[in-house]
């Protein structure tokens, strides 16, 4: 993203992080004439210590300059996470780990490295799925396959998980809980959006996703930020019926910055003994 851009995305993202807020979660007081909800933004200047008007700048999206202290502040009065803070410091200091210029045929190939083959037959009946920092799906498991779909059927570039959960009926009937499910991976795309934002990649990708699908902005703009959210998640599958995952995120080290998503069947349910009987 370009510099205005950047501004932008940090402007949306101070207001929607300040709406969450309610006045009495900070010790302030609610009053009856707000029209907006969360706090108003000089109650977030109030509790960050700095002036009204400068926070306003900064939400407004404006080139101003900013220390890291200040921003420290004002994560704290935002109660925000640790990969939000990472987030906001990305986008408002414009140095995120990964604010290099990229080019699509300069990032390394992703590779399936013989570990990563080797944990992925051992978790058999552990559905999962390997991606980039793109979200686009580089291996999976054949209890993957089994659980949601054949990605063999689905050409390369069309492999990314926020598309296909967005453009798949075979997702949208799988969950039930299906904006939960979008959320976990759109925070994760967030915070690679936030820590590769100059791919000019990202943007592309945004605008394509807000064109296919009347919704995609909406969810977009709520999302949280997190590198490695937990989420239980509820499917109703075509043959083995209810279904209960765990999904549990990790991080593969390595230049291509690949990530490994473990859905593990809920040990309360019989999801594994349904999973055992679709598989074998």
């Amino acid at each position: 993203m370009n510099h205005s851009t950047r501004l932008q995305v940090l402007s949306q993202f101070l207001k929607t992080q300040r709406a969450k807020l309610q006045p009495e979660a900070v010790g302030l007081p609610a009053g009856t004439r707000r029209r907006t909800p969360g706090l108003r933004r000089e109650e977030v200047a109030q509790l960050a210590g700095v002036s009204s008007t400068w926070y306003t700048w900064l939400e407004q999206g404006r080139d101003i300059k900013v220390s890291s202290s200040v921003l420290d502040a004002i994560a704290a009065a935002l109660q925000l996470t640790v990969d939000e803070r990472k987030y906001l410091y990305a986008l408002a200091l414009d140095a995120g780990p990964g604010a290099t210029s990229f080019k699509q045929e300069d990032l390394p190939q992703p590779e399936i490295s013989a570990p990563l083959q080797y944990m992925l037959r051992e978790l058999r009946y552990c559905p999962t799925i390997i991606s980039d920092r793109h979200c686009q799906i580089v291996g999976w498991n054949e209890a993957a396959s089994h659980v949601f779909l054949d990605f063999d059927q689905i050409p390369p570039d069309q492999r990314n998980m926020i598309r296909l959960l967005f453009t798949r009926k075979e997702f949208q009937r799988l969950a039930v809980n299906w904006e939960q499910f979008v959320s976990g991976y759109l925070a994760i795309f967030r915070a690679y959006y936030g820590q590769y934002f100059e791919d000019e990649w990202y943007e592309q990708f945004l605008e394509e996703m807000s064109a296919i699908h009347p919704n995609f902005n909406a969810l977009w703009e709520q999302s949280r930020v997190s590198s490695a959210p937990e989420v239980l998640l509820q499917f109703r599958h075509a043959k083995a019926g209810k279904m209960l995952f765990h999904l549990t995120s990790l991080q593969v080290h390595g230049s291509a910055d690949l990530r490994c998503s473990v859905y593990t069947p809920a040990p309360e349910s019989t999801t594994e003994s349904k999973l055992k009987q679709l598989m074998d």
